[in-house]
């Protein structure tokens, strides 16, 4: 097992960290960036546009337009003054009605009735040219159609436009002839107004002929109804001021009725309120009197003061001492009696008197109020025939008003039918068109540039969203959020350019200008080339990244295949080795190894595999095997197993890769890819740290996250990431800061060099002053 995992901080990379590839990250510097790589996608796009608008513009046909000027007055004259109302309204009152009219008019002007009748007028239907549109002197073959389908083609190129804040309208026609165009609007303005004037003649004489047939009706109605109010007054012999004055006398006998019944009635309660009172006179005591008896009868006053005065003497003798038998207590007794009785009797005298007032009073009440009531019956009668004569009458005056307003609208209804006021007259006639309104070859040209160049900023921005690969170090550090190491340059080409005698300084002694040898070495071969800068320059930044605790065992894998890990894997083990370490590169990749072609070794030769299964697995010396590069050594596959994976899983590498860790400073591990097989997440485990190989312009974003999570779901140290096999001279490198990653290096000879460039953050004698832990 290694030691224990470092836990680094993850400092930013040394040497060349992407600060962005433009130095922002705006979106306007990122759309600038874009189209600045794609500039040959937007540019073509734009040209593409350009020209296509360009060729479609100068092929389409010159069409001319003719226009004409109407105007429409809603308030037309009136000749005969303002009273006279006229039967059809040729304008309106309100604002809404006012719009309503003018988009009426619109629509009517570009109706199939007015350009049927145009098409009749100047048998357009007949006319090749009008119906090919068809420029003035191009020959047209015979052709006709319908006046319906002409006119369906004359109404296609007709136009109203109103005038804002004006009562104007102009009416275009467009046409590839100029003096059609004239011809045609002219023949349609005055067919338009000419229907306008007799639309409204025609629905005015509609009108008089209706209001005739009324005036005749209602003359027969009013006549009727003259003739039903006669014969009712005939036969009620009613006249109309008999029958107000019948009604006035009535209302004034029912009023004096009223009055005498009342008062009456009032006389009757007063009557019987006294005889009431008298009926209350008691006979023991009649002295008791209402007061306003003893006032109207001075009989019985005088009566009352005699039965009193008798009260008081008797009561005095009593007093006296003599008792009711005395003969003076007796006299003044039967006196007492003889003036009771006297009362009585007035009193008897006064009620019947009552009695028969009141009796005389209620026939005189029983009599009002007959007659009262033969006065309601003849009122309730007289209005029943009051109600009858005036429905007749209302019917009569009814017809009266109607045929009086029907009779003054036919007069006037026959006057507007003899005038010509028409409220649609033509401002400004139609003139022969001079310029082409269409097509407009500057605004067509310059509106296809501009929308070119917007397409190609969108092909161009298309072309940079559907390539998902990475691409720069910005792509791995802003869109994986992993650090970057570094990047090695495209070697495709570079072995060829290595070799002639211009790169002669790069090369290092007793290597062959004409076979530089294979690509994995050319670090080796070629220590001052800009490869080998960028090879240091990632020994630099895995140096850093964890300077306490360094990484022994170093994992090298990638998402995908054929991404370059056993080049990146050689290029690192070669700077390592240079840097003075010794450094052990073990081909794990079990699968498809590649190490022993690299080193010119057999593939069944023993290996890793057979260090794996042989009993006594202490002796290594059989699989280690020293390079051409001086402190590194490698062990290469060896036979393929059928079980890569439980190898990998068994404790027997485990130890083996403790015992190598003990033997070497650096221990190298080239692995299977991630995403294809397990091989390099079960490596990934065992390691102190695991390098991620990306291949630029080609690995697709999501293997490299679907790598990364891999990793991540089994706890993995990932070291950070590799951009291999990058094009400096593509777009994205071009204004970069690599230049001296670039094949010429940071030793090329002053001069004329290879297109491209970056630098590499550190060369050998940079290192030189930082050896390895």
């Amino acid at each position: 097992m290694t030691a224990e995992t470092p836990q680094p901080t993850a400092p930013r990379p040394i040497g060349p960290t992407p600060d962005r590839l433009e130095g922002g990250g705006s979106g306007n510097t990122i759309i600038w960036h874009t189209v600045r790589k794609h500039w040959a996608t937007a540019v073509a796009t734009a040209l593409a546009i350009t020209l296509a608008v360009t060729f479609y513009t100068l092929g389409q046909t010159k069409i001319y337009q003719a226009s004409a000027t109407i105007q429409f007055d809603p308030h037309p004259p009136r000749p005969l003054g303002a009273k006279v109302e006229t039967v059809v309204d040729m304008g309106s009152g309100s604002y809404w009605d006012n719009h309503e009219y003018y988009e009426t008019q619109y629509k009517i002007i570009t109706s199939t009735r007015v350009t049927v009748a145009v098409v009749a007028q100047l048998g357009l239907n007949h006319d090749a040219s009008f119906l090919k549109n068809a420029p003035p002197g191009m020959p047209v073959p015979p052709n006709e159609t319908s006046e319906e389908g002409a006119a369906q083609a004359l109404r296609g190129r007709l136009k109203v436009e109103p005038i804002k804040d004006s009562r104007l309208a102009v009416v275009k026609l467009e046409d590839a002839d100029p003096d059609r165009a004239q011809r045609i609007l002219a023949a349609l303005v005055d067919t338009y107004i000419t229907m306008n004037l007799e639309d409204a003649r025609a629905s005015t004489t509609d009108a008089g002929i209706w209001l005739r047939k009324q005036l005749d009706s209602l003359k027969n109605e009013l006549e009727t109804s003259e003739k039903d109010l006669f014969a009712y007054k005939e036969d009620k012999n009613i006249l109309s001021l008999a029958l107000d004055d019948q009604s006035n006398m009535l209302r004034e006998e029912m009023k004096q009725l009223n009055e005498s019944l009342t008062a009456v009635r009032t006389k009757r309660e007063e009557v019987a309120a006294r005889a009431a009172e008298l009926a209350k006179v008691r006979a023991d005591n009649p002295s008791k009197l209402p007061a306003t008896e003893l006032l109207h009868s001075a009989v019985l006053q005088a009566l009352r003061h005699s039965y009193e005065d008798s009260v008081q003497e008797r009561d005095g003798l009593l007093k006296s001492g003599k008792g009711k038998n005395h003969p003076e207590v007796l006299s003044v007794q039967a006196k007492l009696d003889a003036s009771r009785e006297a009362l009585l009797a007035e009193v008897r005298n006064i009620q019947g008197a009552l009695d028969g007032d009141l009796s005389v009073i209620k026939r005189q009440e029983a009599g009002l109020s007959g007659l009262f009531e033969g006065a309601r019956k003849k009122a309730f009668e007289l209005n029943r025939l009051e109600i009858d004569y005036n429905r007749l009458r209302r019917s009569k005056e009814n017809n009266e008003k109607l045929y009086a307003l029907v009779l003054e609208r036919t007069k006037e209804s026959d006057l507007s039918r003899m005038l010509s006021v028409n409220n649609v007259r033509v401002l400004d006639p139609p003139m022969r068109p001079g310029a082409p309104v269409r097509p407009q070859v500057p605004l067509n040209i310059g509106t296809g540039l501009f929308v070119g160049i917007l397409l190609g900023i969108a092909a161009a921005m298309a072309r940079a969203v559907l390539d998902r690969s990475v691409k720069t170090p910005d792509d791995l550090e802003r869109d994986m959020g992993i650090s970057f190491l570094g990047l090695l340059p495209e070697i495709g080409n570079l072995k060829k350019d290595l070799a002639t005698p211009r790169y002669a300084r790069h090369r290092r002694k007793g290597v062959s200008a004409a076979q530089p040898g294979s690509l994995e070495l050319l670090v080796h071969n070629y220590p001052m080339s800009g490869l080998a800068e960028a090879a240091r320059t990632i020994r630099t930044n895995l140096l850093f990244m964890a300077p306490d605790h360094p990484f022994r065992t170093l994992l090298v894998t990638s998402a995908g295949p054929s991404e370059g890990k056993t080049t990146v894997a050689c290029c690192i083990a070669i700077a390592m080795a240079q840097a003075g370490q010794r450094v052990l590169l073990i081909d794990c990749d079990l699968r498809k190894p590649r190490l022993h072609r690299v080193f010119g070794i057999k593939c069944s030769s023993a290996g890793l595999t057979t260090a794996l299964v042989k009993e006594n697995g202490d002796d290594l010396s059989d699989i280690i095997r020293a390079t051409e590069v001086p402190n590194m050594s490698i062990i290469t596959a060896g036979p393929i197993p059928p079980n890569p994976a439980e190898l990998f899983h068994s404790e027997r590498f485990r130890a083996f890769l403790e015992k190598v860790q003990g033997k070497f400073d650096r221990v190298i591990l080239d692995s299977p890819p991630i995403v294809a097989v397990t091989d390099a997440v079960i490596l990934s485990t065992l390691v102190d740290g695991t390098m991620l190989v990306v291949r630029a312009f080609k690995t697709p974003k999501d293997m490299v996250r679907h790598a990364l999570r891999s990793l991540a779901d089994v706890g993995a140290n990932t070291a950070g990431t590799v951009l291999n096999s990058v094009n400096l001279n593509r777009s994205e490198y071009k204004y970069s800061h690599y230049y001296y990653y670039r094949k010429d290096g940071y030793y090329a000879e002053e001069g004329p060099t290879s297109s491209g460039g970056g630098s590499a953050g550190g060369s050998s004698h940079e290192e030189a002053s930082h050896p390895p832990s």
